[in-house]
C-alpha cells in the first residue's frame, strides 16, 4: 500500500533539508507523546546508518518499531525504512527547489506485510485509505507551518 503527499513551503531548500534532518527535534516530540526513543548508532549527525528503536502504545497495545536512514542525498532526498511487527515500510522524503525561497516537500510511503497479522493490519489500513490520506495531508500542512516558523525565527 502506498501513501503520498506534497506541500510547498516558503523556505530555501538548504535550510528546509537542514531542519528536516534535525532528528533531535523529532526525538523530543516523540518523547513528549509518551514514546521511548533509543538511538542505536554513534553518528554525530543524521545520515545513512542512523538507527532508532521506538517503543510506544497504539490502540491499547505496546508496539516496537525500528527506524533506519537508508539513503541521504543532501539537500534533495532522505530515505528511511521502518519495521513494525511484521510490517515493513519504505519512506522517501524528497525536496525540490521551486525558487530560491520556495521548496516542495514530496512524501512517499510504501508498506509491505511480512506476517499474517501484518497482512490483516495492512488490509484494514487499505480500507481506511481516505482517512489516512486526510491525516497525512494535515500532518504535512503542520510540518509546513513548523518549518516556516522555525525558519522565520532563524532569519
Amino acid at each position: 500500500m502506498e501513501l503520498t503527499g506534497r506541500e510547498d513551503i516558503d523556505v530555501p531548500i538548504d535550510q528546509a533539508f537542514e531542519m528536516l534532518t534535525d532528528v533531535e527535534v523529532y526525538e523530543r516530540a516523540a518523547l513528549r507523546r509518551g514514546a521511548e526513543v533509543t538511538r542505536q548508532d554513534s553518528l554525530a549527525k543524521a545520515g545513512v546508518g542512523a538507527k532508532w528503536d521506538i517503543a510506544f502504545e497504539f490502540r491499547g497495545k505496546p508496539r516496537e518499531m525500528q527506524l533506519e536512514i537508508i539513503s541521504f542525498d543532501s539537500p534533495n532526498e532522505i530515505g528511511m525504512q521502518a519495521k513494525l511487527q511484521g510490517l515493513e515500510t519504505d519512506i522517501k522524503v524528497e525536496l525540490v527547489a521551486l525558487s530560491r525561497t520556495k521548496t516542495r516537500i514530496q512524501f512517499w510511503s510504501g508498506m509491505r506485510a511480512k506476517s499474517l497479522s501484518a497482512r490483516l493490519l495492512l488490509q484494514s489500513l487499505k480500507l481506511a485509505r481516505g482517512n489516512l490520506n486526510t491525516r497525512l495531508s494535515k500532518r504535512l500542512a503542520a510540518l509546513r507551518e513548523d518549518l516556516q516558523d522555525r525558519y522565520s525565527r532563524m532569519s
